[in-house]
């Protein structure tokens, strides 16, 4: 059994209103590769990622996130998770077994403390993949989930316990306090990061580019396709990413980035950075201005999908 229970980050599955639309865009404009799709659900894989697919999209009458999905190192590590949440009272949507998705692989489906689904898995298919040349502005792999949460400080304490992330950084506010917090599951600066807002939904989905002139290109072109811009292009303190962030179709915040930190987990120290630094939204100064306005933008609407796991 690995010490670890969740290795890395696999996909993020939502469920839209606009389903036609939403495909388009991950289609023709993020630049991800269609894969497979029964006509109410499809699945995108990024090029360069061995994950058979990094955002799965659902038709719905309800905008939701439908689950996040976690790697695990094997079936030990998934059977003991499993029967640790199970004895604590966590609610199991299902007992570890054989998965039915592209690539099976064995695990199971819970609900977190706000209700969100949550799966982890191991043994799931390696999908061929490629190495992403100079230029081309499409995502290599799906980099990391940010969730909107009104009790963020308990939900940070249930990953912590339950699923092993550890605290990277925090970044605070003068009156407000914490309002978002940096979580790692491996020595990448963070898996998922947990932001304060009214209410639980999806914050954003961030997708790694191959580099900075491929960031660039990617965010220019969303731009002048017209893609609305929330924020960017610039470069974070907490994770030295760089950073533009658009609206899909549904509303959803999705991410380009790159470059974001790989740390020496023995050696690491969680900073405190405070928003009253500007070079803690942006240390380039390249961005809009990050402000009330702009947090609206990625508060989202409330998820419609809490403690009901999605019917795939």
């Amino acid at each position: 059994m690995h010490d670890r229970p969740i290795t890395h980050l696999r996909h993020v599955d939502i469920a839209v209103q606009d389903y036609e639309k939403q495909i388009a865009f991950y289609e023709e404009k993020w630049g991800l590769t269609k894969v497979g799709s029964d006509g109410d659900v499809t699945y995108f894989a990024a090029e360069g990622s061995p994950e058979q697919y990094v955002i799965r999209v659902r038709r719905s009458q309800e905008k939701r996130l439908d689950l996040v999905s976690y790697g695990a190192a094997d079936r030990e590590s998934v059977d003991a998770l499993a029967e640790r949440l199970a004895s604590d009272g966590v609610h199991l949507v299902g007992e570890p077994d054989v998965l039915q998705t592209p690539g099976g692989g064995y695990g199971f489906r819970f609900f977190d403390v706000e209700g969100r689904t949550v799966e982890v898995s191991t043994e799931v298919a390696a999908r061929q993949h490629r190495r992403i040349e100079e230029r081309e502005d499409i995502p290599v792999r799906l980099s990391h989930v940010v969730l909107n949460s009104p009790e963020p400080e308990k939900l940070l304490a249930w990953y912590e316990r339950y699923l092993d992330f550890r605290l990277t950084d925090t970044n605070v506010h003068p009156r407000l306090g914490g309002i978002m917090w940096f979580l790692r599951c491996n020595p990448q600066h963070h898996s998922m990061a947990i932001a304060r807002c009214p209410h639980v939904s999806l914050h954003h989905a961030s997708f790694e580019m191959r580099g900075l002139d491929e960031y660039m290109r990617g965010s220019g072109r969303l731009m002048r396709d017209g893609v609305h811009k929330v924020w960017g292009p610039g470069r974070h303190r907490a994770g030295d990413n760089t950073f533009t962030y658009f609206h899909d179709p549904n509303g959803n915040t999705m991410e380009y980035t790159t470059e974001l930190e790989t740390l020496d987990e023995d050696s690491w120290h969680p900073h405190l950075y405070s928003t009253e630094d500007p070079e803690t939204s942006d240390q380039w100064g390249t961005s809009n201005p990050m402000n009330d306005f702009v947090s609206r933008e990625m508060f989202n609407d409330p998820d419609r999908g809490l403690f009901a796991a999605p019917p795939v």
